[in-house]
């Protein structure tokens, strides 16, 4: 026996025994974890069943239909295993990042698995489209669950038909699968789902490697702090700016690292920057809805900071989520002869009309909605958690299966990331808010039908908003789908300048002018639909930063004024809110 074979052997022996050891005291701390009680769920598991029985019933009203799908099947069967060895052209490999490594792509076991997952995800979706739905929501579902069963039957998923996790196995002498299962059992005893630990909690600490542009809190209420950042330049822009972002996750997506912080690179073009960052509502929090989110928060946060600053209107950004509310709290101004507080508003990946919401339609469905109001009057609110469930479910390759894989299969921990950190640093929501938001705005679609949502005894009307618009999409958001948005922006009364950036929901935000990345397209051009946008408009490298930084200055008054200050600091940024987890 050689010395490297002795070597490895011990290697993988040291291995496995961490591994047992891992296992023994992840069996002991799982045995004394309390068992949680579930007497209610955020959404209703009868009528997920209930789909699957329509789904079935629909199938037998197209036969024809039907069978024309399984007969275009067995040729494509046919034709798929006379060929399924053959060497394949670099061109046909194709672009799923689940199949990245070049054993997918070189081995004919292995592109053959591959190709005939592939093969059999297209035709059970044909299938899927055959079916007769009774509704959006229905179809939706029945999409959202084929998707769900496809995701995790992919061969990525199993350690037998994962290549890079054979390879793995066979240098660990399989330790890694016994350290896989001592995580499982960990992330099950917790109780929160699996693979929970997709960042290390330690890596980032708030207000000093993440979140941390100088600045102070100059004021708070029951709902939101504000902060007032601290400036970089001797004189700024005589329009402040105000973020507002979503309830869902807390404000400093905006403010990661330096190197990637929006805030600190607004600070740095001479601007002055005032931020909401919302309590993590409990208990005590139930009954603020949309309204308070909007009288009591955004309304009132505008006010501020112009009192502070000592301008006349601010320029208002917002993302997600923030979009929205701000879009309300635009027409109530208006509503109220007040539209000229505000300069220019900016709305981030936002949504106001909610006639296309892809997956999400699946839980605007009026037994989820049932259920979900049901389970929120008996605790107040809906947990991080559980919204981070949601959100993952919808993104289940990126946010479940590949985090099964590295910390399962492969026991390979996550290298540290700010943004999903910031992910993982989930918020509550009120009873209310989701309540009035579900019912008031999405199953209705209030804001472009007009059904009456009023916020403090004034009816909304987007059309009123004739507020300078910067409207921003992202080309493969996932949460607000670009061509929705693009919609969105007609509903407004005013000028909409309408640019597409590049990349995701939360990554094509964070898109720093020095990586150069992602790209953005332009146009100047308003066609009815947003694939006739795109096709005339103009991509352009790099970031979209700079060019909204131009579009403010272009709506602005161009008056330098000298750097403001932070006064009657609270506490310093990014302030306790932010920090509260209950």
């Amino acid at each position: 026996m050689t010395n490297s074979t002795t070597d490895t052997m011990q290697g993988a022996a040291a291995l496995w025994q961490d591994a047992l050891a891992n296992i023994s005291h992840a069996l002991t701390e799982a045995a004394r974890a309390p068992i949680p009680a579930v007497t209610t769920r955020p959404y209703d598991p009868l009528a997920l069943f209930q789909t699957m029985s329509d789904f079935a019933t629909g199938l037998g009203r197209n036969p024809q239909q039907l069978l024309e799908v399984q007969l275009q099947a067995a040729r494509e069967w046919g034709d798929f295993w006379s060929s399924a060895f053959l060497p394949k052209p670099e061109a046909e490999k194709p672009r799923d990042r689940r199949f990245a490594s070049p054993e997918w792509q070189d081995n004919p076991y292995y592109r053959t698995l591959r190709d005939a997952y592939l093969l059999a995800s297209k035709q059970i979706r044909s299938v899927a489209s055959v079916a007769e739905k009774n509704d959006t929501a229905n179809a939706a579902m029945i999409d959202f669950l084929t998707d769900q069963y496809l995701n995790a039957i992919a061969p990525t998923n199993f350690a037998m038909t994962n290549p890079d996790v054979v390879k793995r196995t066979v240098e660990t002498g399989g330790a890694n699968l016994a350290q896989g299962f001592a995580h499982l059992i960990e992330d099950v005893a917790e109780g929160k789902g699996i693979v929970r630990r997709r960042s290390d909690s330690q890596a980032f600490e708030k207000g000093k490697t993440i979140a941390a542009t100088p600045g102070s809190v100059v004021f708070q209420n029951d709902l939101f702090q504000l902060i007032q950042y601290d400036p970089a330049t001797k004189d700024v822009a005589a329009e402040p700016l105000l973020y507002v972002p979503p309830l869902v996750n807390k404000f400093y997506m905006i403010d990661l690292q330096p190197r990637s912080s929006l805030v600190k690179w607004l600070v740095d073009q001479g601007r002055t920057v005032f931020v909401i960052s919302w309590i993590n509502p409990d208990e005590r929090h139930r009954d603020m809805g949309v309204e308070q989110y909007v009288l009591d928060g955004i309304v009132e946060a505008i006010g501020q900071a112009r009192q502070r600053s000592g301008a006349d209107k601010v320029d208002l950004f917002s993302f997600c989520l923030g979009g929205t509310l701000v879009s309300v709290a635009l027409a109530w101004l208006a509503a109220k002869g007040r539209a000229d507080e505000v300069n220019t508003a900016t709305l981030i990946g936002s949504m106001v009309d909610f006639a296309d919401m892809r997956d999400w339609a699946a839980f605007v469905h009026e037994a989820h909605l049932d259920a979900l109001e049901g389970h929120l009057e008996r605790q107040g609110f809906i947990d991080s958690t559980e919204l981070q469930q949601l959100f993952a479910a919808v993104r289940s390759n990126d946010l479940i299966w590949s985090s099964v894989i590295n910390h399962y299969l492969l026991d390979k921990a996550a290298p540290p990331s700010d943004l999903l950190y910031w992910f993982e640093d989930g918020a509550r929501i009120p009873h209310a808010f989701l309540k009035s938001y579900n019912r008031g705005l999405l199953a209705s679609n209030a804001l472009k039908e007009k059904t009456g949502f009023a916020v403090g005894g004034v009816e909304i009307d987007l059309a009123a908003v004739k507020t300078p618009i910067f409207l921003i999409a992202l080309k493969d958001d996932h949460v607000s789908a670009w061509s929705a948005v693009y919609d969105g922006g007609k509903l407004f009364g005013g000028p909409v300048t309408f640019v597409l950036g590049g990349s995701g929901h939360n990554a094509g935000v964070i898109n720093p002018p020095t990586a150069n990345k992602h790209g953005y397209w332009t146009s100047d051009a308003k066609p009815e639909g947003a694939q006739d946008w795109l096709a005339g408009a103009t991509r352009n490298e790099g970031s979209w930063w700079p060019a909204w930084d131009k579009w403010l200055a272009d709506h602005g008054t161009a008056k330098r004024v000298p750097a403001r200050t932070p006064a009657d600091a609270i506490e310093p940024a990014p302030g306790s809110y932010v920090s509260i987890t209950h």
